[in-house]
C-alpha cells in the first residue's frame, strides 16, 4: 500500500479478466484516482472474487458489507449488473449499511438507469421497479455522475435531488498523445471496428451491408476489427470479402489495442439499437470513446443530430446509409480527427474524470 494515501471504496459488480465495461472503467479510475490525488481504492465486488487482488488494487467482498472500510464511496450503478432482471434489491440494502458506517461523501456512478421496451417484453413490466431502485440508490447519494445530458434528464426526473456531473465513458483503449502529423501518415482506408462481443457483430453485420455505399476515396481496404470475446461468426463474416484485408483481434489488452487503434483512419459502430435514441447516448459507448481518444473518425449507420457538451460541439457526427453520405474527406480526415481527440481530451479522458471524482468525494 502507499504510504500515506488515503482509502477510498468503489463497489462494482464484479473483477473480471475477461472484456469488461465496468470493471475497465473502474480500474482506470482507481489507478488516476492514485497517481494523481493519492486516493487508494478498495473494490468492494457484488460477485465474490477468486482473487484477493487486481492490479495491485485490495479486493473486499460486499456481503461483508459491514467490515468494509468506513471511507468515501463511490458506487458504480449498472443494474443488470448486480442481478440478471435489473432488478437488485439487496445492493439497496447493502448501499444503506455501508453508507451508516461510511465517513466521507458517497458518489454514484450511474453507468445505467433503467431498461424499456415493448410491453411483449419483460423490460416493458421491470421499468417500474427498476425507476424505484435507481430512485433509492440516488437518495442515498451525495453525489451523482452521469455520461450524459440525457441521463442527466432521466435521473432527475425519477429521484429529484442534486444535479448530477455529466462526464462521458473514457476509453478503455489508452489515450496516447497524438499529433496532426502522426495523423496524416494514417491509410484513409484502414477501417476499424472496436467494444464488445455484441457491439462487435452488430457493427460489423451492418458495416459489410453498407460497404458499397462507402466513397471510393475512403473504401476499406483493410478493416481491423478489436475487442470481445472469441466469435466464430465474426471470423466467418469477414471471410466472406475476402478483397478487404481483415484482422481479428479479441480478448486483446488495452496497450496492444490503443497501438492497432493509431493506425486507424475510420471507425465504423452500429451502438443503438433503439432508433430513437437521443443522440449524446453515445457518450456512454467505450466503444465510440475508444475511437475518440485514438483520433479516430467515428461513422454510424443511422444519421444523429449534434452532440455537445456545456456549448461545447463534438465534430460529426459521421453517417453513411443508403440515402445519406455525411463524412470527412480524405484529405480532410486528418484535420477533423484530431478535433475529435481534442474536444474528448477537453471533456472525457480519465484524468478529468478522476479530477471530477476526486472534488466530488474531497
Amino acid at each position: 500500500m502507499t504510504r500515506g494515501a488515503s482509502l477510498v471504496l468503489q463497489i462494482i459488480p464484479r473483477i473480471s479478466d475477461q472484456p469488461d465495461g465496468v470493471t475497465d472503467y473502474a480500474l482506470n479510475l482507481a489507478k488516476a484516482l492514485l497517481t494523481n490525488y493519492d486516493l487508494r481504492t478498495v473494490f468492494a465486488t457484488a460477485e465474490r472474487s477468486q482473487v484477493s487482488q487486481k492490479d495491485g488494487f485490495e479486493i473486499a467482498a460486499l456481503t461483508n458489507a459491514q467490515t468494509l472500510p468506513a471511507r468515501p464511496l463511490i458506487l458504480h450503478y449498472v443494474n443488470y449488473g448486480y442481478q440478471k432482471r435489473g432488478l437488485p434489491f439487496s445492493l439497496v440494502t447493502a448501499l444503506r449499511q455501508v453508507r451508516q458506517r461510511c465517513s466521507g461523501r458517497v458518489l454514484v456512478i450511474f453507468h445505467e438507469l433503467f431498461a424499456s421496451g415493448p410491453p411483449w417484453k419483460s423490460e416493458f413490466w421491470l421499468e417500474p421497479l427498476q425507476k424505484k431502485i435507481a430512485h433509492d440508490v440516488a437518495q442515498l447519494a451525495d453525489g451523482r455522475l452521469v455520461s450524459s445530458e440525457s441521463m442527466r434528464e432521466m435521473l432527475r426526473h425519477i429521484a429529484p435531488g442534486p444535479d448530477a456531473i455529466v462526464h462521458p465513458i473514457p476509453s478503455a483503449f489508452g489515450e496516447p498523445v497524438i499529433d496532426v502529423g502522426q495523423l496524416r501518415g494514417r491509410d484513409n482506408r484502414r477501417w476499424l471496428i472496436c467494444g464488445g462481443t455484441q457491439v462487435i457483430e452488430r457493427s460489423l453485420r451492418s458495416f459489410l451491408g453498407i460497404i458499397n455505399a462507402i466513397p471510393s476515396a475512403v473504401a476499406p481496404k483493410e478493416l481491423r476489427v478489436v475487442g470481445g470475446t472469441e466469435n466464430p461468426e465474426v471470423r466467418r463474416m469477414l471471410l466472406t470479402r475476402p478483397d478487404v484485408r481483415s484482422e481479428y483481434h479479441p480478448a486483446v489488452s488495452a496497450e496492444e489495442a490503443s497501438q492497432i487503434l493509431s493506425t486507424c483512419a475510420f471507425g465504423w459502430l452500429e451502438y443503438f439499437t433503439n432508433r430513437k435514441a437521443k443522440p449524446d447516448l453515445l457518450l456512454k459507448s467505450s466503444s465510440f470513446a475508444n475511437m475518440c481518444a485514438n483520433a479516430v473518425v467515428c461513422v454510424m449507420p443511422q444519421a444523429s443530430g449534434p452532440i455537445s457538451l456545456a456549448g461545447d460541439a463534438l465534430p460529426g457526427p459521421f453517417t453513411i446509409a443508403h440515402d445519406e453520405v455525411k463524412m470527412p474527406s480524405a484529405s480532410n480526415r486528418h484535420a477533423v480527427g484530431h478535433a475529435i481527440y481534442e474536444w474528448y481530451h477537453r471533456h472525457a479522458s480519465i484524468a478529468s474524470l478522476a479530477q471530477v471524482v476526486a472534488e466530488k468525494l474531497a
